[in-house]
């Protein structure tokens, strides 16, 4: 598989939805989802200071696939930062429990954006897709949430899970991104910039490589 287009990026993530595969085909899938991370951030993000793959200050790596899978079994970043699961899934990867908080700021990092985009997209295929038969049936809901999704540049119900695209959580970011007609790379790309910025500030013992 190689990454030319998010159509790509999205291919392998949804792969990720079947645990057994991901089991199967762990360390093939890992070099993979690494590949595409690096890709999404040069490429469509035009950010190339973020080193792939990631290592602590201890020169341990983490390992990405892990991360990403451990914060959506927990139910997203939203969750896991409102019950304070960071340091439990530290240790759950391998790491120590005070590893914790810089298990957030990769997070933060080098997966808020393409998730939020994932879904952003994964949004505007199924109105598309429903729009196309002709029918509205039992998707009323999801193709509303579809309209939505196109006409905003945001995806409902979500505003408060993707750290990296509202920097600090506050209203005055949800409403610029409510402004948004379409998904703007740009924007996201200074909204990301500026969390960094946020949580770095925020953090204690966190040594860029």
């Amino acid at each position: 598989m190689k990454f030319k287009e998010f159509q790509d990026c999205k291919a392998l993530l949804d792969m990720l939805d079947d645990s057994e595969y991901v089991m199967k085909y762990k360390y093939e899938i890992e070099g993979k989802f690494e590949e595409m991370i690096d890709w999404f951030l040069q490429v469509k993000m035009g950010i190339n200071s973020r080193p792939v793959p990631v290592y602590m200050s201890n020169n341990k790596k983490v390992n990405l696939l892990e991360l990403y899978m451990v914060v959506k079994r927990e139910g997203g970043h939203r969750t896991v930062t409102s019950n304070n699961l960071w340091a439990m899934l530290s240790k759950d990867m391998g790491h120590d429990y005070e590893d914790g908080e810089y298990m957030r700021i990769v997070y933060a990092m080098y997966l808020d954006v393409i998730i939020y985009y994932y879904k952003f997209k994964s949004i505007q295929g199924n109105v598309r897709e429903d729009q196309s038969r002709g029918g509205l049936g039992n998707d009323d809901m999801a193709a509303e949430e579809g309209r939505r999704t196109m006409s905003t540049g945001c995806i409902p119900n979500d505003d408060g899970e993707h750290y990296a695209l509202f920097a600090g959580n506050d209203w005055m970011g949800m409403k610029k991104a409510q402004k948004r007609r379409r998904f703007d790379f740009r924007q996201a790309e200074k909204a990301v910039n500026e969390a960094n910025r946020s949580v770095l500030m925020n953090s204690h013992g966190y040594n860029p490589v």
